[in-house]
């Protein structure tokens, strides 16, 4: 108290300015209706400043909100793609499970299943991610996992509420890949220098590929459904020894900022892998 006390005899003067500035400007504005709009108009201008920073502050605090709001409606738009179906066998039918069948018939071949990203590595030669959903949340070894912008990898290993998913940035990470505009099939990998940077190799050289081509996963992979994206051409370069390309691939995903994905789910998983298997055994 002695310290306020202290502090207005000190400045005793400057105060006194500005409750005097303050009382003229209040009596000023109310006997003159200019002054009364020119005040009232710098006051709105004022308080409008404010309110936006305020309302700049409050919408970052609720970032965190708002990105698994948009999480969850990705998951949901994506589980109602029609390339998630397949049409149904009018042959014969046997046995139909409704859970995984739409209104037109069609079964339900890929099923999205949102995660959240606990941890992430992108600094070594073999980089995985953790999820925060294991197989009590219906997660299984050899799913695929897809971010916002791209695909991310594919599950390896499950506990009952986390899952370890190999990174497209691991030294044994292969998905089959092709370029969007003819269907040319080849083999997405990465050499372990640049996170965002992975190779398409085996692409053949009578492919008319150009800087900036899209590349998105085929139609033969067992984990990933056919034409995710995967990112765009970055450089291209001719093996002078073999009749392919070996082009580096701008990686769709920010694996430095990944915060959520999608676990799929493909219903046919065992039985490829299981018919695959027994044919390499032969």
């Amino acid at each position: 108290m002695k310290n306020i006390f202290l502090f207005i005899r000190q400045y005793f003067n400057f105060l006194s300015f500005l409750l005097l500035q303050v009382l003229c400007i209040v009596m000023l504005t109310k006997v003159s209706k200019t002054h009364e709009t020119y005040f009232a108009g710098t006051v709105f201008e004022v308080t409008g400043y404010f309110n936006s920073r305020y309302a700049n502050l409050q919408q970052y605090f609720n970032l965190k909100e708002a990105n698994q709001k948009l999480a969850e409606e990705n998951t949901r738009l994506r589980n109602a793609l029609g390339s998630n179906f397949i049409s149904p066998d009018t042959s014969l039918i046997n046995f139909t499970d409704s859970s995984f069948v739409d209104t037109l018939g069609r079964k339900r071949k890929f099923i999205y299943l949102p995660a959240k990203v606990i941890g992430n590595s992108y600094t070594l030669q073999n980089n995985y991610l953790m999820l925060e959903r294991g197989a009590n949340q219906g997660i299984k070894k050899g799913m695929a996992v897809v971010g916002p912008s791209g695909i991310v990898g594919v599950v390896v290993d499950v506990s009952a509420n986390i899952s370890k998913v190999m990174s497209l940035l691991h030294r044994n990470s292969k998905v089959s890949a092709m370029l969007k505009k003819d269907n040319t099939t080849g083999s997405i990998e990465w050499d372990g220098a640049d996170p965002s940077i992975l190779i398409l190799r085996n692409i053949s050289k009578s492919a008319k590929v150009v800087k900036g081509d899209t590349v998105l996963t085929s139609a033969y992979s067992a984990n990933f459904p056919s034409h995710l994206m995967i990112g765009r051409v970055a450089s291209i370069t001719a093996d002078p020894a073999t009749n392919y390309y070996t082009l580096k691939i701008k990686t769709a995903t920010n694996f430095f900022t990944l915060q959520s994905v999608d676990v799929i789910y493909n219903t046919r998983y065992n039985e490829q892998i299981e018919l695959e298997n027994r044919n390499q055994q032969q």
